[in-house]
């Protein structure tokens, strides 16, 4: 048991009953996504840590205040943008309350009166404010851009003393942030879209994709720009929205769109930056250069949107945005590829996914990313072939890439999977931890991290890493299928059943992308056994059966669907089966996954376990 001082903030959905009353799916639908696109995500980015969910709210705790504070100001404020062309009766709105007290710590949960503090605040703000305690007023001060309004010293139920109450006074984002005055205190807000591919190849869409990624990657390194990331920017990918709109419900003032067209050894990339406070066209230009000049266009693009928006850059800045990945455009290129296949967690994809970085390492063998690319496949690889894929290999494979960059996240990312996998829990702690320092939004080191957590039965930080991962890359469909079963082991059936819903989307609409894929079959089958749907489970099992029979993550997953539906004997036949060819990390897998629990109890299951483990290899020791 530990105790210390943090601040704790507590939120939950106004008239939750009653929306669940007018409209149960579409409101689920709703707070998910509310979740999974804004609340999680920026408290994470403030550095919170989610420690308990309920069906209609959560408290989080934070090490610094005015991290606290500043996280909800921004959830209340892009909350509000997105609900403004909501009917009333319809709108998901959120209370919130933060106190600064004293807590203590135990199993990770978290207890004691700074907890009931913030709980009893939340209830008295209104829809879409925040009530803070006075511990965290004084602690904030005019550190941000925020008033306060004093409430009085009021009673809280079972609170001994008297709190001083204050309501924070949301003002809106400057109209002019940006177009002058000091930067220190002035942010411009911009998305930029994804690029269209005019090349007439859909092939090349990864091309564009890539490039739209390097210039959001650039602009978020100036202090003085707020980007939306990526992941947000591209769920409007094909969207028919107009710009306003669209920058509306991203709650920024710049939007840049622009095209990519290639043919042959040249490309054309045309660009232009919009003020949509009037609908001014700032800046536009097009570029017909030879494909070796990408990185030369894409800081042409960068430095032209600093200069119209009259933002002023730190020599850090300046350094980190001309630094090129590499000199090799062709390397480049076949990075990016891999970097689109690495993606589908499939055996097949991963293979060729390899073979693309290792053709841009051999074009380039000074290129740390395309290192951390073949990494990351390997470390992936073993789910399916552990025997012939060496983690010293990986471990060479990262260091390299951290040997000519030290601060390349991806690499600390696939150096904390591949020692996790070699027993070294801490040191994998620490390159995880490293690798989202770096980049918090970095999908590999969030996917990796929360099935870290999962095997270890920590699954309250699984569901919070796996869920940032659902909502970085929005055709993943691997994390909502671990975050259904991690849900069901906390007990949360309710989110449960959500996130197999929307794992069963994702994996039809990859299915129907890529029909010989195993992957989201037997991972689409597993989502429909949670929703109780047996037919279907059942055809879909015997799908990806069919398209990849040898496949042992399918078998494994299929193992489930039957446990998860009470077919004992066929979940068994096909794990004495499997568990030969498993490794000891895949047998740490089996002893948390909650999927396997009405086969627990069977004699066949725990025979097979303990004769399994009796064969392993001993683990590194920590």
């Amino acid at each position: 048991m530990e105790r210390r001082l943090s601040a704790i903030l507590a939120a939950d959905v106004v008239g939750y009953s009653r929306l669940m009353g007018i409209d149960e799916t579409g409101t689920l639908h709703a707070l998910n996504r509310h979740r999974c696109e804004l609340i999680d995500v920026r408290i994470s980015d403030y550095k919170g840590r989610i420690f308990k969910l309920t069906g209609d709210g959560m408290l989080a705790e934070f090490q610094s205040v005015v991290n606290a504070v500043a996280c909800a100001v921004e959830i209340q404020r892009e909350m509000a943008m997105r609900n403004k062309d909501v009917p009333q009766d319809q709108r998901i709105e959120l209370r919130i309350g933060i106190n600064l007290g004293d807590v203590v710590i135990e199993n990770d949960d978290v207890f004691g009166d700074g907890v009931n503090v913030a709980a009893r605040l939340e209830r008295l703000a209104l829809p879409g404010g925040i009530v803070v305690s006075g511990s965290v007023r004084d602690q904030v001060g005019t550190r941000l851009n925020i008033g306060f309004e004093f409430q009085g010293e009021q009673s809280l139920k079972n609170i001994k003393q008297n709190v001083s109450v204050f309501t924070v006074l949301l003002d809106p984002p400057s109209a002019t942030a940006g177009a002058s005055g000091d930067q220190t205190r002035n942010t411009c807000f911009i998305a930029v879209l994804p690029f269209t591919n005019m090349s007439g190849d859909p092939e090349q869409e990864y091309f564009a994709d890539g490039i739209t990624e390097d210039i959001i990657t650039d602009l978020s390194k100036i202090s003085s720009l707020h980007v939306v990331p990526r992941h947000t920017v591209f769920t409007y990918k094909g969207s028919s929205l107009k710009v306003k709109q669209l920058a509306h419900e991203l709650g920024v003032r710049y939007v840049l769109q622009g095209s990519v067209r290639i043919a042959g050894a040249r490309v054309r990339i045309s660009g232009h930056l919009i003020d949509t406070a009037n609908g001014d066209h700032l800046w536009a230009d097009r570029y017909d250069r030879n494909l070796t000049d990408i990185f030369a266009i894409q800081d042409e693009i960068t430095n032209s949107i600093v200069g119209q928006l009259k933002i002023r850059l730190l020599p850090a800045e300046k350094k980190a945005i001309a630094a090129e990945p590499t000199a090799n455009i062709e390397a480049y290129t076949y990075y990016l590829r891999g970097r689109q296949l690495s993606h589908t967690w499939t055996k097949s994809y991963l293979h060729l996914a390899r073979r693309m970085f290792c053709k841009a390492v051999e074009l380039d063998p000074d290129y740390a990313r395309a290192y951390a690319g073949i990494a990351d496949c390997d470390a992936a690889l073993r789910d399916w072939d552990p025997e012939n894929v060496p983690l010293e290999n990986i471990l060479q494979m990262s260091a390299r890439a951290l040997e000519l960059d030290p601060d390349l996240a991806e690499a600390h990312a696939s150096r904390g999977l591949a020692l996790h996998q070699n027993g070294q829990d801490q040191q994998a702690i620490a390159a995880f931890e490293r690798a989202l320092a770096l980049e918090p939004n970095l999908y590999e080191a969030n996917f990796h991290y929360a099935r870290f957590f999962f095997m270890r039965g920590d699954f309250a930080n699984a569901v919070r890493y796996f869920t940032r991962a659902a909502h970085i890359r929005t055709d993943d469909y691997v994390s909502p299928i671990h975050l259904m079963s991690a849900h069901r082991s906390l007990g949360r059936m309710s989110d449960t059943e959500n996130w197999a819903k929307l794992g069963l989307l994702r994996a039809e609409r990859a299915l129907n992308l890529s029909p010989e894929n195993s992957g989201p079959a037997h991972r689409g089958a597993l989502a429909l056994a949670h929703l109780g749907d047996r037919a279907r489970a059942r055809d879909w099992a015997a799908r990806a059966i069919a398209i990849d029979p040898d496949d042992i993550v399918a078998q494994y997953n299929l193992a489930c669907v039957y446990s998860v539906l009470g077919d004992v004997d066929e979940a068994i036949d096909i794990l004495e089966r499997l568990m030969p060819r498993s490794s000891v990390y895949h047998i740490k897998w089996f002893d948390n996954d909650s999927d396997l629990d009405n086969i627990r109890s069977d004699q066949r299951f725990q025979k097979l376990l303990l004769a399994a483990q009796e064969e392993q290899p001993r683990e590194v020791a920590e």
